[in-house]
């Protein structure tokens, strides 16, 4: 079966890395740093046989020299970013077949944070349950700044995750879960969902326990970037913006707008 641990790094970030409970390979997503990498890699004795990136941001890039100077891997990363030794060029609807693992990731694009942001996931199959490796784009209870990208172009990422089937696990990169369920409890103050969820959240980082993965069926009855058809969300955001709104991509910037004011 798969496996998936999140080894930290810099302050907030998670790399994630991809193996087996029976074996020794691994595939490594969105190494910023390589030191904690090889030192994770090394003490549990295992293999680095790939990269996956989903965006160009140092955080996300940062140790892809040092990993490929030491173990000689190939890097799996978006078509249109610029990814340190990428070697497979990768865009909605590609497949990425899991070097040793015996498994695939299918490709989606997701611009917005960047331009040419993409998301790995793998559907359920035999040997694990279904996954979202979403990078920048999908945070758990939130989601990534629009750095390049639209309103639009986010909205219509998020709407296509929302899509995918509730017990899908976000692997987001970033511990940020709680600041944006504080948010969420600003814009939803009356969803019963967000309130038990911030107290869990909490009560877990008092103890410096992790909150990803989540599954997205919580995602999508908490966090507000995938709930701009909530009567409630909708409300608010009409009352912040001093106007009504009725097209999805409108009611998201809003929102993401009105996020950014109180980061």
């Amino acid at each position: 079966m798969l496996t998936v641990q999140g080894i930290p790094a810099f302050d907030d970030n998670y790399i994630w890395c991809i193996g087996t409970d029976s074996g020794t390979y691994t595939a490594l997503v969105d190494p910023g740093d390589a030191e904690p990498v090889i030192a994770a890699l090394h003490a549990q004795g295992l293999t680095p046989r790939a990269i996956l990136v989903t965006h160009h941001h140092p955080d996300h890039t940062g140790g892809i020299d040092q990993l490929v100077a030491h173990y000689g891997l190939p890097v799996f990363g978006p078509a249109h970013e610029n990814i340190p030794h990428r070697s497979h060029p990768l865009g909605e609807g590609d497949t990425v077949e899991l070097p040793g693992l015996g498994t695939r990731l299918r490709v989606m694009d997701v611009p917005g944070h960047t331009r040419g942001h993409i998301a790995f996931y793998h559907a359920a199959d035999a040997v694990g349950p279904a996954m979202l490796f979403s990078g920048d784009t999908l945070f758990t209870g939130g989601c990534g700044r629009l750095f390049e990208g639209t309103p639009a172009q986010m909205q219509d990422a998020l709407q296509r995750i929302r899509a995918l089937p509730d017990d899908t696990q976000v692997y987001c990169a970033h511990e940020y879960t709680e600041a944006n369920l504080a948010f969420a409890h600003i814009a939803e103050p009356h969803n019963s969902a967000i309130t038990e969820r911030l107290a869990a959240v909490r009560a877990a980082r008092r103890q410096g326990l992790p909150t990803v993965p989540a599954p997205l069926g919580l995602e999508k009855a908490t966090n507000p970037f995938l709930r701009w058809d909530a009567p409630e969300l909708l409300r608010s955001a009409e009352a912040f913006a001093g106007r009504p709104l009725t097209e999805p991509a409108e009611i998201f910037a809003v929102v993401r707008h009105w996020k950014d004011t109180l980061d």
